[in-house]
Parts: structure tokens; sequence; C-alpha cells
């Protein structure tokens, strides 16, 4: 009679066994270790391949005190800048023989911290968060259990972890430095809350001290199409009317042109548009909305390799910086042959 359980799963010892070698000799061969003839790392493959060995995750982590995984802290999964990014992330880590587990932290700084610890204790190897602002209490777990932790998002060679990222500053500053080229002088920036958001802080202080021979006025919204909308509103009421809306988010542009095409505005003729992020609507939608593209999936895989090469080697990671680029469609134009 057949029967409904499935075969045992070929262990270590069976492996040993067959092969007529000790557990430790087979660890060695899994391990790649040196300390091992060809002719017995010949015998304990072809036992693997006769019984269909595959080590278990828990084997391996007993084995070698690594669970061959990487912990992500990103703030949303709503942005498809993040999948993206993750997505990249995880392939490059797969090909490097690693796994990825996701924590969402909903942009809140306690939330990272519990989850970090939540990974942690799941034993991972290692720790990408976003943006180099963290708590006192995510720090000390870093430090007390000696976990490499990579930032994403951010270029700061000084920043107190590596860093894997574009220099949100001087991102910023292109933007501006496009709209001036187009001949605008009256700027409203609609940008995220800075009091948890590093990113957008860097990007908000920059325009800030640089904005030279413009004016540019700041309005707060939420990080959503609701708050481009919204800015849109706050915008149509100013006295003054700018010549341009530049929104620190692409989802925050995607609202405001909802909210523009609503009041009848036309855009560019009456208003440019532009965003940041570079989401894969933007070049879709009508007019096609000009913005910076962020490069998320490059991100994903120097911070894959560099983590990866940190947990092998011990040695922290070196910063790696990336470049942005603007990508020009038809929700701006030129207002110089106006003035």
């Amino acid at each position: 009679m057949n029967s409904s359980f499935p075969p045992k799963r070929a262990t270590l010892r069976d492996v040993a066994r067959n092969a007529g070698v000790s557990v430790a000799t087979v660890s060695r061969v899994l391990n790649g270790s040196t300390l091992v003839t060809e002719d017995t790392r010949t015998r304990v493959t072809q036992a693997i391949e006769l019984l269909g060995f595959v080590p278990s995750a828990a084997a391996r982590t007993l084995n070698s005190g690594r669970s061959r995984t990487v912990g992500a802290l990103v703030p949303t999964l709503d942005h498809s800048i993040f999948a993206r990014y993750l997505d990249s992330l995880e392939n490059r880590l797969s090909e490097r023989g690693y796994a990825l587990v996701v924590a969402v932290t909903g942009g809140q700084p306690e939330v990272e911290e519990r989850k970090a610890m939540g990974l942690i204790d799941m034993g991972v190897d290692g720790l990408i968060v976003s943006g180099k602002t963290h708590t006192q209490g995510f720090d000390a777990l870093v430090d007390r259990f000696h976990v490499p932790t990579l930032i994403t998002s951010y270029y700061d060679p000084d920043a107190r972890y590596p860093t894997v990222g574009y220099d949100n500053g001087a991102i910023a500053m292109k933007a501006i430095e496009f709209l001036k080229a187009l001949g605008h002088r009256h700027v409203f920036v609609a940008h995220g809350p800075v009091d948890t958001n590093d990113r957008i802080v860097a990007r908000v202080e920059a325009i800030r001290r640089h904005t030279r021979d413009m004016e540019a006025e700041f309005l707060s919204v939420s990080m959503n199409v609701a708050g481009g909308a919204d800015a849109v509103r706050q915008m149509a009421g100013a006295t003054v009317k700018p010549s341009a809306l530049l929104c620190l988010s692409d989802v925050q542009a995607l609202g405001a042109l909802f909210e523009l095409q609503r009041l009848e505005i036309p855009v560019p003729d009456q208003i440019s548009l532009m965003g940041f992020d570079d989401l894969e609507w933007s070049a879709v939608s009508q007019p096609g909305i000009t913005s910076i593209h962020l490069p998320a999936e490059a991100m994903g895989d120097a911070a894959g390799d560099a983590i990866v090469d940190w947990i092998k080697s011990g040695q922290p990671a070196q910063p790696v910086s990336l470049e942005a680029a603007i990508k020009q469609r038809a929700s701006t134009r030129s207002v110089i042959s106006q003035r």
C-alpha cells in the first residue's frame, strides 16, 4: 500500500554515512572549506546529489552562525519607488545567496526601532534603513548586537552608518535650477512633513539657502495624492500666483495635476508642474509630468552588494553616491518669452 506521507528528507548524517565521512567533513564541503581533499569533496558532492540533500536554513544558521538574511526597513510600500528599490535589492541579495525580510515603519522612528529589534531577534545578518536620522534606541541596538547597518536614499560620507544613495540637497537644487533656466522666478514648493523625514529636510533646506533671484514659498502637505491637491488649493488662494509648482514627490505632483485640471487651470500654459521620483505613471499622465529620476534600481543593487560584502568580510561598507537626472516632459514650459 502506498504511504500518503512524503519521503523522509535526507539529513547531514545521511550524507556523511553515504560518503563515508564525518558530519563535520560534510559541513566543511558545504561551507567551501579548503581543508578538504578533492577526493573527499567529490564523494560528498555525489552523496548530496544521490540523496537530494538540501541544507535547511536552520542548519546553516547553526553551522555558520549566519541566517543569510538581510532586513530592510522602509517608510511605506504605497509608493512604487520603494517597490522598484526593494525588487532590485531582493534580486541582488538572492544572486548573492541571501534572503530579504521587509518591515514597514510608516515613517515613524519609534516604529522603526521596534521593528529593527524584531528583525534582529529573527537573526538577520544585516540591516538596511531609509534615511540617516534614527532614535537613540535604534543606534543602541546596532551597537549592542554589532549588526552591519546601511543607510539608503541618502548620501553623506560623514553619517554614522555607511550611506548608499544620493545628495538630496543637490538634487533639489538641480530641480530649482531647471525651473530657473525656463524663466520661472516665483515658485511654490510642496513637500511632506519635515519632522520625521530627513530627506525632505535636506531638500527644503537646500532650496531655502540657495534660491537666488527667485521667490520660493513652501507648502507642507501630506505625502500623498491628497497632499498635492491640498497644495494647489493653497496656491490658488495666494495673492500672488506662482508660475511653477515643484512637488518634492511624484504622488503629490499627481494630486496637484488632478486638482489643477478640476479647477480648469491649464498645465503648463498657466502653471508649470514638476515632480520628484519619476514614478512610472509620470510619463503617461496627460500631460506627462517633468520629474527628477531617482536611481532606485541602482540603489537596490548597490545596497545589496555593500551589505553582503560587509557581512562576509567584516569590513564596513564604503559610501556610494548615485546620480539623479531630470526627465523633462510636457508639464513644464519656458516663460522667458513672456518676460
